[in-house]
Parts: C-alpha cells; sequence; structure tokens
C-alpha cells in the first residue's frame, strides 16, 4: 500500500527547522505485515527529545528514516501467526520490540532486549526486515509519524478503545519512561522527597509518578518559567530555575538532599548536578540520552561511604504489557492527570514547526493527529 510518513534523511541541519526543513512528508510504499507483524492505522503521536536528537544528529541513526516512536492507533491487518490482536483493537506502541526470549526478556527486564536492541539500531523490525519501500528505515520499530505503519507484535500492547488515542499516545514513552523511572527504578516510598531536573513531557510525567507514590517533598527544576508553573499545578511543593545554585538550593528544600533526583534533560551537567542533589543514601535516576561524547564526573568515595546509588532507566524500566494497563487504569481513575501534558495538536505536515517548539521549550508535549 501506499501511505504518508515523515522522513529524515539528513542529521545535523541547522534550526529553526521551519526554515531548513530537514522533515519531509512524502509517499511511501508500505509492504503487508510479515509474520508476528501488525499493520496499524496510526492515530495520534507524540514528539519528543529522543526524535529530536536524531534530528540535530546527537543520537547518530541509519538514514534515511521514517520518523517517530510515541504512538497510540488501531490495528487493520495481522500477519502470519499473530494470535493476541485482531483488526479492530486500539494499541499503544513501546519503542523498544522484546523478543520475550533472550536473557533481559526472560529476567523481566524487556527494555533491555538484546534482539530488539540490534533491531533498533540497524533501522528495522524484531524480524530484521524493513517494511517501507526506499530503503528508508524504521525508528525504534515504529516510525509514528505516518499515516499507516508496520511494527512487530511485541511492539504493541492493547488498551481501553475509550481512551482518546492523543492521551493513549503518551502512554508509549513520556508515561513509562517518566512514571517508570520513579516506581521501577527509583521505586520512592510514601512520605520521601524527589527532585526531578528536567520538566518536559517526561519530567512532568516523573512528577505525576512521585505524587502517586507519596512523595512528601517533590521539586520540580527547569528553565522555562511556564514549566515551572505546570510544575506546581500537577503537585510540586517546590519550583527552582535551574542553573548556578541550584544544588545547594534543592538540598534546602528537601532538608539536606533528596532521598531521590529524576534527570531527564540529557545531560552530563545536570546529571552531576542531580546526583550532588542527593543525600546520604539517595538514589539518582537518569533517563536522558546525552550525547555519547558527554563524559560524567562525580565524586567516586561517596557511593560507598555515603551509599549513594546512581542508576540509568531505559522505558522506565517498564514490562510494558503490564505497565501500560496498569498506569492506563491509573490515569481512569484521576490519579495519573497525564492529559495535562498535552499542549499541542498538530498535524503531520506541522512537525518541523512542531520540533522548532520541542527545541525552544515552548511546548511540553505536542502529538502529532492522523
Amino acid at each position: 500500500m501506499r501511505t504518508r510518513a515523515a522522513v529524515l534523511r539528513e542529521m545535523g541541519l541547522p534550526a529553526p527547522y521551519a526554515v531548513s526543513r530537514p522533515i519531509e512528508v512524502v509517499e511511501l510504499e508500505l509492504a503487508p505485515p510479515g509474520p508476528g507483524e501488525l499493520l496499524v492505522r496510526v492515530r495520534a503521536a507524540g514528539l519528543c527529545h529522543s526524535d529530536l536528537s536524531v534530528i540535530d544528529g546527537s543520537r547518530p541513526r541509519v538514514m534515511p528514516m521514517a520518523l517517530g516512536h510515541e504512538a497510540a492507533g488501531e490495528v487493520v491487518a495481522v500477519g502470519d501467526g499473530v494470535t493476541g490482536f485482531s483488526a479492530g483493537d486500539h494499541v499503544v506502541l513501546a519503542f523498544v520490540p522484546a523478543c520475550g526470549s533472550c536473557g533481559p526478556c526472560v529476567r523481566e527486564r524487556p527494555a533491555l532486549c538484546e534482539p530488539g536492541a540490534a533491531a533498533n539500531t540497524a533501522g528495522t523490525l524484531l524480524s530484521g526486515e524493513r517494511r517501507w519501500g526506499d530503503g528508508v528505515h524504521h525508528h525504534l520499530g515504529i516510525s509514528a509519524f505516518a499515516e499507516h505503519i508496520v511494527v512487530s507484535e511485541r511492539s504493541a500492547v492493547q488498551v481501553d478503545p475509550a481512551l482518546p488515542f492523543d492521551i493513549a499516545a503518551l502512554f508509549g514513552c513520556a508515561v513509562l519512561t517518566g512514571v517508570g523511572a520513579v516506581v521501577n527504578a527509583a521505586r520512592v516510598q510514601p512520605g520521601e522527597s524527589v527532585a526531578v531536573f528536567g520538566l518536559g513531557g517526561v519530567g512532568l510525567a516523573a512528577l505525576l509518578g512521585a505524587r502517586l507514590a507519596g512523595a512528601q517533598t517533590i521539586v520540580g527544576i527547569d528553565v522555562v518559567p511556564a514549566k515551572l508553573a505546570l510544575a506546581l499545578e500537577l503537585g510540586a511543593t517546590h519550583t527552582l530555575a535551574a542553573g548556578e545554585g541550584v544544588v545547594a538550593a534543592v538540598r534546602e528544600a528537601t532538608g539536606g538532599g533528596a532521598d531521590h533526583a529524576i534527570e531527564t534533560a540529557g545531560s552530563s551537567a545536570v546529571l552531576a548536578d542531580a546526583y550532588a542533589a542527593t543525600r546520604r543514601g539517595g538514589t539518582t535516576v537518569t533517563v536522558g540520552l546525552p550525547d555519547p561524547a558527554q563524559m560524567l564526573s562525580i565524586p567516586a568515595v561517596g557511593l560507598v561511604a555515603e551509599e549513594r546509588t546512581l542508576r540509568g532507566s531505559y522505558l522506565g524500566s517498564c514490562v510494558p504489557r503490564r505497565d501500560v494497563p496498569r498506569f492506563v487504569a491509573l490515569h481512569r481513575e484521576g490519579r495519573l492527570p497525564v492529559e495535562r501534558l498535552l499542549t499541542h495538536r498538530i498535524s503531520l505536515d506541522d512537525l518541523n514547526e512542531g520540533f522548532d517548539r520541542l527545541a525552544s521549550g515552548e511546548s511540553v508535549r505536542q502529538a502529532v493527529i492522523l
């Protein structure tokens, strides 16, 4: 079939993207789903810094590539051997296609799936195949900025059809990553303190997760005043402008240092601040994706003498087939108001302008409505 998709052919074109136009919406040939694959009509797709980092070249990927990795849609057709899905199902897509049988998958760590990581690096589906024509690669097994896509069934999680598609899309990345970092990686307990460094879609989802977990003190840190104001509306007890003096300010707000710091900015300098802002015995969880050339320097002795913990969390250390339904249920109960993260709804043809808004900090989460 022929379908419209947003294709990036060259990384590193200069901003503003409304001028340089790195993303081109074109009509591509899309092959039918193979064994274990689904044809999905995309209904909504979120714009994320992980997409922006491919556009600006800080996270190199094979080119050309049909971009996008946070999406929700409707199953149109299934390939041979698919038993868990049928036409008409509403699905949220997770950006690591977990094979289910490698070592990490067996240990319930699907975010670290080895075949899934290899496929994502190569720009293929989990099968190792590409379904796009014209030599175009898949982005993280999804390529969400398209009217129709083919994905592995291992990328999909069925959700309640009553959930609006634009809200459902957020659960594929922002909510899994942010809320998961709090409840799965940091394992925040009631009464503890949490500092969230970076208040984009993932950071504000982490803030919602901290509130859900019962944190007593929640500090939001960012450079954008509007995001600090939104953080207060969503449950932050304190907000701070990022920059010089922020470590001391977090330690003062939390009575000596945060029990947990969540870093979402994708900056080694911000990660160093987040680590320094925790108390003795504190935990720092990083979900940001810095340029691979960035290095982190911290006082090594504190890891032992102060029993600090520094850990990474990819996909919120989630099991999507377990956690997406769980988080959706919490949303339906009013305990995870993730709809507050959605600040713009745009068309497929407005992606370049949308990524300008993302890069400037003007938006929290934008959704392409298809």
